[in-house]
């Protein structure tokens, strides 16, 4: 019915009203005319709503699948090797490398000031040459006093006691040969040099500090081999092993990674066990958080359907099954095991009905519709 048309029936109504109908009819028969083209009114503006058709939804089929009872769990990606470079020897910090300085393995990354070590040196070079020297003297004398004797011209005594004298020379030739060496060692270990190849990500001390052994100097992270660290309850150990392939999550994308190590030794206050996962591909951060899905029971069959299916009211949750004759049926389920898109359901849904997973926020139980078949797991 045309909405233009209003008026002219309101007008109609008006004129009815001012008729003077028979005050002896009873006043049933006396609104009569209003009620009759009230309905007709209303016949009109239903007519087009009818005609619209029933509403369009995507259904696609429930069905059965293999899910494993998941948790999520925080982990951490880290570096296989992060180290805290320390000083060795005790000296003053004359230089040291920048934050995010990339360093190769063998590169210097911080040096301390050798003056004093150099001194040392001279001092132990010098101490070398004396006892060479003396090693040289005892040497001969006894080589002269053994020919002496031989020819009975030196008391054999004397000969013994140059022997005696060219082994303690000989001694203290090796130790001070020994002293040279650990002070050109202590000289090369004013130099801290990078182990490994890694970025310099923290400065512990700083140029002009005085740094004694086992100080922490730098900071060095091998970025290019990473791994994802975690900690898992009890419960977990008996569903993972070396080699498992488990889900990780990370800022919204989804990977996939290979349980390397399952530390059997659980921490004492969390009672919690360490878990470590190599990372496929590149584009891993140090630092990055992760969250990773562990298995808490063994893959068991369940029936499935998309979670965009679920309806979820304050009366509970449902979903929607279209029948045969294409009209929606409202049924009540709960939910169990999820997996990525899919979850399960548990209720009154056989494999293969046909459920409501788009357009279903609107409708009503045994509301005429017209389904659209998706394909599973698109």
């Amino acid at each position: 019915m045309n909405f233009s048309n209003i008026s002219a029936i309101v007008d109609a109504l008006g004129n009815i009203r001012r008729r003077r109908l028979p005050p002896q009819l009873p006043p049933l028969l006396r609104t009569w005319p209003v009620a009759a083209v009230m309905s007709l009114l209303f016949a009109g503006m239903l007519r087009p709503a009818l005609a619209a058709g029933a509403p369009p939804v995507i259904v696609v089929a429930a069905e059965t699948r293999q899910m494993t009872p998941l948790i999520q769990v925080a982990g951490t990606v880290i570096s296989r090797t992060d180290s805290r470079l320390a000083a060795q020897v005790d000296g003053q910090v004359i230089w040291v490398a920048e934050v995010g300085t990339q360093l190769e393995a063998g590169a210097v990354a911080a040096r301390l000031d050798d003056v004093l070590i150099r001194d040392v040196l001279v001092e132990q070079e010098a101490q070398l040459a004396r006892e060479q020297a003396n090693v040289r003297f005892n040497k001969a004398e006894a080589q002269r006093l053994a020919k002496l004797a031989k020819d009975n011209h030196a008391a054999l005594s004397r000969l013994d006691q140059a022997q005696r004298d060219l082994s303690i020379a000989r001694s203290e030739l090796a130790a001070a040969e020994s002293r040279l060496m650990q002070a050109r060692e202590k000289q090369e270990r004013t130099t801290i040099k990078a182990p490994f190849a890694g970025v310099v990500t923290e400065q512990f001390i700083h140029q002009g500090e005085w740094a004694d052994p086992g100080t922490p100097i730098v900071r060095l992270v091998d970025t290019a081999s990473l791994e994802a660290q975690a900690w898992i309850p009890v419960t977990a150990l008996p569903y993972i092993h070396s080699g498992t392939r488990l889900g990780l999550t990370i800022a919204g994308q989804s990977a996939t990674g290979a349980v390397r190590t399952l530390v059997p030794v659980g921490d004492d206050q969390s009672r919690l066990y360490e878990l470590r996962l190599l990372l496929d591909g590149d584009g891993w951060s140090a630092g990055q958080g992760v969250r990773i899905a562990i298995p808490t029971e063994e893959s068991r069959s369940a029936l499935v359907i998309p979670r965009d299916a679920l309806v979820l009211r304050r009366d509970g949750t449902t979903v929607f099954r279209i029948l045969a004759d294409n009209t929606a049926e409202r049924i009540t389920v709960e939910t169990g095991i999820a997996e990525g898109d899919f979850i399960e359901i548990i209720g009154a849904v056989q494999p293969g009905d046909a459920i409501v997973i788009r357009g279903g926020e609107r409708l009503r139980a045994g509301q005429q519709v017209t389904p659209t078949q998706q394909v599973s797991g698109e």
